[in-house]
């Protein structure tokens, strides 16, 4: 299926799988998991009253500057769109499709939808350039590093500590986008900005962060009856939406939750060695990842996930005869997550949706309840 690429709201130029997102609904759904909420026209500023410093990164369809408010001085990070690049010499490529002023707008809204979130990027205003009617986004000034950046420091797991701390604070940012009626769709590392809460001059492994959830290219609203795009990047994907489910819902972004948990607890990918592994040409590429999820999860059926044998890829997952029990616990032994610490894993990397931990949920588990520090040490 055809992506498109896009670099993370206020970050560095890190490409994104993404499609074109649906266009406004018109009914409302999900009112089990995911508040309605109230998305409106957001705030309008001039890019005359920004000064561009430099450019924080550049991707295959926008670019991030930096920029300074004339008046208050406070620092900010302006998205902009960039078109296609039409110089590509081969011809049997399919064209990249125009870029249209009505993503950007969108994300607006939902970053707006957002304000006042400690775990999502600050929304400032939509500016114009007076030359050229252009648009841009301003947003909170975060920093360079994302998760990924880090995470690829690193190399190597995190303290179970230091993992409770980190997913508290991403569920508590996605548990406040669901309440304000946004599904996020892309929830991953690279789409995670690491935020410096105390700054100074200490060792970064000594100084406590704030996480903040960016990029909101392709975020969906709660109030947009289906049928939704199968969007998002493949290894942080939700079983439903591979399996060609057409009305899922916001624990689509606690499924990604749980894949960042995982690799946060493991220090890699969940299950990236085991697709990379996969007969190249064997299977497609949403039919790979779902036989290594089901194969570490256990092969659902019409049991344990009511309906399953009506969606699309039922009949080709069925097929492969894969055993219906799940050896998570064998990837994560006690010795690396404690039970309580597995129950929250366990329960975000559910199959069945409707059995899925929502962010709420999930924060009420005892294992929230060792320590209250919002903020995280590194």
């Amino acid at each position: 299926m055809a992506v498109r690429k896009r670099p993370a709201a206020v970050l560095s130029g890190q490409a994104q799988a993404a499609e074109r997102p649906e266009p406004e609904a018109k009914k409302t759904r999900f009112a089990k998991r995911t508040s309605r909420g109230t998305i409106t026209k957001p705030t309008y500023g001039s890019l005359d009253e920004y000064k561009q410093t430099s450019i924080l990164g550049q991707g295959t369809y926008g670019v991030v500057f930096e920029g300074r408010h004339k008046a208050t001085g406070e620092t900010v990070a302006i998205k902009f769109l960039l078109p296609p690049d039409d110089d590509d010499d081969d011809d049997t490529k399919e064209p990249a499709p125009p870029v249209d002023p009505r993503e950007l707008l969108q994300e607006a809204r939902f970053l707006e939808a957002c304000v006042g979130n400690p775990h999502v990027v600050g929304f400032r205003c939509l500016v114009r350039d007076p030359a050229n009617g252009e648009l841009g986004l301003v947003m909170e000034h975060v920093g360079r590093q994302s998760l990924l950046d880090f995470l690829h420091e690193r190399r190597s797991p995190l303290p179970e500590a230091t993992v409770r701390a980190f997913m508290r604070q991403l569920l508590t940012g996605a548990k406040g986008m669901h309440d304000r009626g946004v599904i996020h769709r892309d929830i991953k590392p690279g789409n995670i900005l690491i935020a410096q809460h105390d700054g100074g001059e200490q060792d970064q492994d000594q100084e406590a962060v704030v996480l903040k959830i960016c990029d909101f290219g392709l975020a969906l609203s709660a109030s947009q009856w289906p049928p939704h795009n199968q969007v998002g990047t493949m290894l942080y994907r939700a079983p439903e939406m591979l399996m060609g489910k057409l009305d899922y819902d916001a624990v689509a972004d606690t499924w990604s939750l749980g894949c960042v948990m995982a690799e946060l607890v493991a220090g890699e990918i969940l299950l990236r060695r085991e697709v990379e592994s996969c007969p190249r040409g064997q299977y497609f590429e949403d039919v790979a990842y779902l036989r290594s999820i089901f194969r570490l999860l256990g092969m659902p059926d019409d049991a344990t996930w009511p309906g399953f044998s009506s969606l699309p890829l039922a009949n080709v997952m069925t097929q492969l005869q894969l055993e219906k029990h799940g050896r998570l616990r064998e990837l994560f032994p006690p010795e690396m997550l404690s039970n309580e610490g597995f129950e929250v894993l366990n329960g975000l990397l559910t199959c069945n949706p409707d059995e899925r931990l929502t962010a709420e949920a999930a924060l009420e588990l005892p294992w929230f309840a060792s320590s209250s520090s919002a903020a995280a040490n590194v």
